[in-house]
């Protein structure tokens, strides 16, 4: 690992954990010789010109915060000619991503393996000029993800999002849209959508770990289409739950190019953070854009 590092710390992920982990941490990196330059975040949007200005001298960003901190970090790198290499310490309330590489989640252990790790190159979404680190989603449960208060995650944790995703149950609505990818087009009332590449989405959908490769260039698309009764809803459940994806109402996709059309604009999420959309929208898969470190002993499912 590189001997000059900088670090972009949120100090209020993860219930602020980070202002009694940083001396820790920071001696951790010292004991092994390496230099860190801590920037902390102040208001949303720091974190992406902090690492689009990040100096050439130094290799390695190390992104201290949850899955927003992260975004924006990944933001800021892919406007870098080469961007950096990354490290991350998810001290966030969900850290799907971290959950997909199966990071630890204790900081200490994290910095050693950024120490004594070795990178790994993952794909990033672009989403008509914005970018997204492991999923661009829309639909039901996807409020949860921005429309909990800070205060409530710091307080009750992952719940927090559990409750919220309740309570968008009860306002599910479904939405018209037209989704062209590969040599198919599809066109139905969907009540949620998903171009992702994790295992994990809000902590609340899962997809097993056979089904998803973070860099083989493409991005797996869960879509599920609006139930007529609750019988049809029992169904979506069955097949949530059992990821077999063999009826009409839930379908696993992939694809690297994916254009979605739609007569109203709506609101989606890209890694948990809302993004006001459009009429029409394109993402892309960026194959191997990020340079990510993970531990020795990860095995990261590739192409």
């Amino acid at each position: 690992m590189s001997k000059n590092v900088l670090m972009i710390v949120n100090p209020v992920s993860g219930r602020g954990i980070l202002k009694q982990k940083l001396w820790k941490i920071l001696e951790t990196f010292s004991k092994a010789d390496i230099t860190v330059n801590v920037i902390f975040t102040k208001k949303r949007g720091d974190a992406t010109e902090i690492a689009k200005n990040c100096p050439d001298d130094i290799e390695t960003v190390v992104c201290a915060g949850g899955d927003g901190t992260l975004n924006e970090v990944i933001n800021g790198l892919m406007q870098n000619p080469t961007p950096h290499k990354l490290g991350y310490i998810p001290v966030g309330t969900t850290n799907d991503l971290a959950t997909s590489l199966e990071l630890s989640k204790n900081p200490i252990t994290t910095v050693k393996n950024i120490i004594d790790g070795h990178t790994v190159e993952i794909d990033i979404g672009s989403f008509s000029g914005k970018y997204f680190n492991y999923v661009a989603s829309f639909g039901a449960f996807t409020e949860a993800s921005y429309n909990t208060p800070q205060e409530a995650k710091n307080i009750l944790g992952h719940f927090a999002y559990v409750l919220e995703g309740i309570v968008s149950l009860a306002n599910i609505r479904p939405y018209k849209v037209k989704f062209t990818f590969n040599d198919t087009v599809l066109e139905d009332e969907f009540i949620f959508g998903a171009i992702s590449n994790t295992t994990s989405m809000g902590g609340v959908l899962k997809l097993k770990d056979a089904l998803v490769s973070l860099n083989d260039g493409e991005f797996e698309i869960l879509l599920i289409k609006a139930p007529n009764n609750i019988i049809q809803l029992q169904k979506i459940l069955g097949e949530i739950m059992t990821q077999k994806f063999s009826g009409d109402l839930v379908k696993l996709y992939r694809a690297s190019h994916i254009i979605i059309e739609s007569e109203d604009s709506f609101d989606w999420t890209l890694d948990g953070e809302c993004h006001i959309g459009n009429p029409r929208e394109e993402i892309k898969n960026i194959h191997k854009a990020i340079k990510l470190i993970v531990p020795n002993n990860e095995v990261l499912k590739t192409e």
